[in-house]
């Protein structure tokens, strides 16, 4: 299932006790803050979840599927995610161990 910023707002609104509009708009707010670091090539670390990085992909060569034709593709900035080791241990720790016997 996706969550979506309707849902975030949402428990804001419930967790928090923020009016609706006010839950809507802060998370607005702070999305808006991250896209603007990272336009302006600035990483963006929150604390125990990941840093979303802003990385420079090379000029490279490539091919189109459809066609097979070769082409050059052009340097492009792309944003990558690494989570937290708090939040993999966390994602993690639900899995079943893998060293018990068959």
């Amino acid at each position: 299932m996706t969550l979506t910023k309707a849902q975030i707002a949402d428990a804001i609104h419930q967790e928090l006790g923020f009016p609706k509009n006010g839950a809507a708009e802060l998370l607005e707010l702070l999305l808006e803050l991250i896209k603007n670091k990272l336009e302006n090539g600035e990483d963006v670390l929150v604390s125990g979840f990941g840093k979303f990085c802003v990385r420079l992909k090379k000029e490279r060569r490539g091919r189109n599927p459809a066609t097979g034709d070769d082409m050059l593709l052009s340097g492009r900035r792309v944003i990558t995610f690494r989570c937290s080791h708090l939040l993999r241990k966390k994602i993690n720790d639900d899995l079943p161990s893998s060293s018990g016997s068959r």
